[in-house]
């Protein structure tokens, strides 16, 4: 079995900072993409930020400047680095990520989510 577990959330004021780990564990062969989404109240979830295997990256433009996805392959964890938070980056994030097991299964599979609120 395999699963991610998200840590990092909390109540921040506007300006401020905040980062995301996002741990994938189980009998994991591989990692493709991983990626962050942000789900508001009475949103859909949408795309924030994702990274590929080789470190390609790729960011909804209002985060553009202000996040930063990274990942630790060794690890198997990914990471997004919140900057100049505004209220309107208050929301649920998700980590997602494609992998394949050791019995090369392919998995698309969600965190739990973890809350960021952004106070003014």
């Amino acid at each position: 079995q395999v699963q991610l577990v998200e840590s990092g959330g909390g109540l921040v004021q506007a300006g401020g900072s905040l980062r995301l780990s996002c741990a994938a564990s189980g009998s994991i062969f591989s990692i493709n993409k991983m990626d962050w989404y942000r789900q508001a109240p009475g949103k859909q979830r949408d795309l924030v930020a994702a990274i590929t295997s080789s470190g390609s990256t790729n960011y909804l433009d209002s985060v553009k400047g202000r996040f930063i996805i990274s990942r630790d392959n060794a690890k198997n964890t990914v990471y997004l680095e919140m900057n100049s938070l505004k209220t309107e980056d208050t929301g649920v994030y998700y980590c997602n990520a494609v992998l394949i097991t050791t019995n090369h299964l392919i998995y698309n599979i969600w965190g739990q989510g973890t809350q960021v609120t952004v106070s003014s």
